[in-house]
């Protein structure tokens, strides 16, 4: 599997740019590392450039920053996040009519009603991965992690890495705290998930950004394991990198997917912002995220034409343990992460 980019400098792009200037009649807000053409080369094809992109962190910071008034076209938000935005005023449909590969997802998402009302969809998803620990392989191995406690293990402080994103993070406590379905977790779940962030931040290096982020932190030597997006172990052993990935710790591992929203008022071409979403589920794209990123497309043709050794490979495939599925969940809920999680990084 060989990167475009090797993971130092796309830590020194994702660091050095705040936005990736092409297209002016298309302005994406997105994760870093989205501006990848390997994703919508038919729309390079048919426009003859990239769209631009603009980059957030996290979804609060985007969601924020689109509240005070920042415009663009296109938005790349995860699941959790669709119904706040949705309720804010900050999205509008899509035309379905001119994105016809949507035919192509999956009808759980089309019935979903925080996503579409009626006839009107809110939300394309998009991209889909897993998030379990990346581990050094060279100095461990999958037996060395056969538990979630292990973050919490002394003799690893200082030598491990966690998101800095409050569904991953809360994914894994929720897990480690026996919860392996956050859309039915109480109060007393949330209190015991955040005790236990609080116990493993000590032993905590960093708390990574995103995947170029945790891939120097990893190939420098610094973490030997992180709680990690399913990227990072694609990404590193592309650069030549022994990376393993433990999806099967007895408490269990996460699944997530993100997508593109439609914002109000974008300042560019309704018509090459759906154009862009077409090519994202085109063929070409599938073949390219799951080969090269280690991500699943939306498009569940194509995904099906994918044999499932591939699949296990980048840590897309079936597992065992416990799956939590990072699906909506209560708004109030995951407001009091969000702000549990401030302070947890702030050491309190």
């Amino acid at each position: 599997m060989a990167r475009h980019f090797s993971a130092a400098a796309a830590l020194l792009l994702s660091t050095t740019l705040t936005a990736s200037a092409a297209d002016s009649e298309l302005l994406i807000f997105d994760w870093s590392g989205f501006e990848d053409p390997g994703f919508f080369g038919e729309y390079i094809e048919k426009y003859g450039d990239n769209p631009t992109f603009t980059f957030f962190g996290e979804e609060e910071e985007a969601f924020q920053k689109l509240r005070s008034g920042f415009k663009a076209d296109i938005a790349h938000p995860c699941s959790q996040s669709v119904d706040k935005w949705r309720q804010a005023g900050l999205i509008e449909p899509w035309d379905i009519s001119k994105i016809p590969r949507y035919a192509t997802v999956a009808e759980s998402y089309k019935a979903d009603p925080i996503f579409t009302d009626g006839d009107q969809v809110y939300f394309i998803p998009a991209d889909n991965g897993s998030t379990a620990i990346a581990f050094n392989a060279d100095e461990m191995t999958a037996d060395d992690l056969t538990t979630l406690q292990v973050f919490k293990d002394p003799q690893y402080a200082g030598r491990i890495s966690l998101p800095d994103n409050v569904d991953d993070i809360y994914a894994l406590a929720y897990l480690a705290t026996g919860v392996s379905d956050w859309t039915q977790a109480t109060q007393e779940d949330f209190e015991a998930a955040s005790a236990w962030l609080r116990e493993v931040h000590p032993n905590v290096r960093a708390y990574w950004a995103d995947g170029a982020e945790l891939a120097q932190l990893m190939a420098t030597g610094e973490v030997l394991f992180s709680w990690a997006w399913s990227e990072t172990p694609a990404s590193m052993r592309g650069d030549g990198y022994n990376i393993g990935f433990q999806r099967e710790a007895e408490e269990g591992s996460s699944v997530w997917f993100c997508g593109y929203v439609n914002l109000v008022d974008g300042p560019g071409s309704e018509d090459k912002a759906h154009d862009f979403i077409n090519s994202w589920l085109s063929p070409s794209s599938v073949e390219y995220i799951v080969s090269e990123w280690g991500y699943g497309n939306s498009n569940t043709e194509e995904m099906a034409k994918i044999d499932s050794g591939t699949l296990d490979e980048v840590g897309l495939g079936e597992v065992s343990a416990p799956v939590l599925a990072q699906l909506p969940m209560d708004n109030a809920l995951r407001e009091q992460m969000i702000a549990e999680f401030e302070k947890i990084k702030a050491g309190f």
